[in-house]
């Protein structure tokens, strides 16, 4: 069991958002120790009944008095938030409600209880919460969803991995009947694996998976609706011009990304460009899910110049701008620090530069930061 960095307010009803494997219910068993009832809408009987009898919750509560109800997978029925509403009105009730899809909620203009509820989100396992646990070769191989770390052998991690993608398609996409034909997107999310942490050409995409560019983006507006990754947009001060040059999108599990790419069986060798490719998107999926549980609300964003340099990761919040360039390497190569520098000037006054890598020496080149990359993770709060 490890101590997850989130810690969602008990004063308030609250959302908790993510994938699924990231450890939701289990989190509320060991979070929410007050009197607590749970309705598993993943539990074809207990669906069936409240399809039937949405008001059977409240018939609970009159029974006895809890201090907490956990509605699992709220995206199923999400008619139940009418009912939620009217009992945190009526009772004071407080809830605690998972999802692993907003598309419904989203998309169904669904009660999302103007504010009565708190947003929250969980994501895999993150360095931090690791601790001694930690290991990067693994991480970048296998990933961090809680149920890879508590597996012994490579043979049922790599078990668990092929069947996660199978049981997405079949329990998120086809369950819910959120895509039409299933096969097309099933071949897209091989591709989508292999095209994780590159720039995004729809139209190259689209002609692989043999569907329109409107298609493809529907189908990355899906995953993402879905948590299973997240865009990353071209930076720009003005977020409309952002939209203008392609972003990249991640996805949020490096282990997942091997799975529907079929390279499970292919672990990442250091000093290869699949090693640093996987090291990147480690460490901005690290930064994306810190942002959210230290609740730093930075905008994240890549940067690449007119001549194709390219700044990896910017953290930007109001007239703040954090340039990041992050390598694998075990040598921080001066020529990169030099190139990272003069972007920085071109920024402005107060831009900060870091370039992490996996070299432990910590120091300062030009005015840019270098540091260990564990180094800016344990200091990325006062970042």
């Amino acid at each position: 069991m490890f101590n997850r960095l989130i810690k969602p307010l008990k004063t308030n009803s609250f959302f908790l958002f993510g994938a699924r494997g990231t450890g939701k219910s289990t989190f509320f068993r060991s979070y929410l120790l007050e009197r607590t009832l749970v309705f598993d809408l993943l539990d074809d009987e207990t669906f069936d009944r409240l399809l039937r009898e949405p008001k059977w919750i409240e018939e609970h509560c009159k029974q006895k008095k809890y201090d907490w109800i956990v509605i699992d997978e709220i995206q199923r029925l999400p008619k139940l938030l009418n009912l939620v509403h009217r009992m945190i009105e009526k009772y004071d009730q407080k809830f605690a409600l998972t999802g692993s899809s907003a598309r419904k909620l989203k998309r169904g203009a669904a009660n999302l209880l103007a504010g009565r509820a708190f947003m929250n989100s969980l994501f895999p396992l993150t360095y931090l919460e690791l601790g001694e646990a930690f290991h990067l070769p693994d991480v970048l191989r296998w990933g961090s969803l809680p149920k890879v770390l508590n597996l012994e052998t490579e043979a049922e991690k790599r078990a668990y991995l092929r069947s996660y993608g199978l049981t997405y398609v079949k329990e998120e996409i086809q369950a819910e009947q959120i895509v039409r034909k299933l096969e097309p997107f099933r071949n897209f999310l091989t591709v989508a694996a292999q095209m994780s942490g590159k720039v995004l050409n729809y139209s190259a995409i689209a002609r692989e998976v043999g569907v329109q560019v409107p298609t493809v983006q529907t189908y990355y507006q899906i995953l993402e609706d879905t948590y299973i990754g997240f865009f990353l947009p071209h930076f720009h001060r003005s977020v409309r011009k952002s939209q203008i040059v392609a972003p990249k999108f991640y996805l949020f599990d490096n282990g997942v990304k091997k799975a529907l790419e079929a390279s499970l069986d292919s672990p990442p060798t250091a000093g290869t460009s699949g090693f640093g490719e996987l090291f990147e998107a480690f460490f901005i999926q690290e930064i994306f899910r810190l942002n959210q549980y230290f609740e730093k609300d930075f905008r994240l964003s890549y940067f690449r110049t007119k001549n194709g340099s390219e700044v990896d990761l910017i953290l930007s919040k109001g007239r703040k701008n954090v340039l990041i360039e992050i390598k694998s390497s075990e040598r921080v190569n001066e020529v990169e620090v030099r190139s990272l520098a003069r972007v920085g000037t071109d920024f402005g006054p107060g831009t900060q530069c870091f370039y992490v890598s996996r070299d432990a020496q910590e120091r300062d080149i030009e005015g840019v930061a270098c540091q260990p990359w564990d180094l800016f993770l344990k200091n990325f709060r006062d970042v």
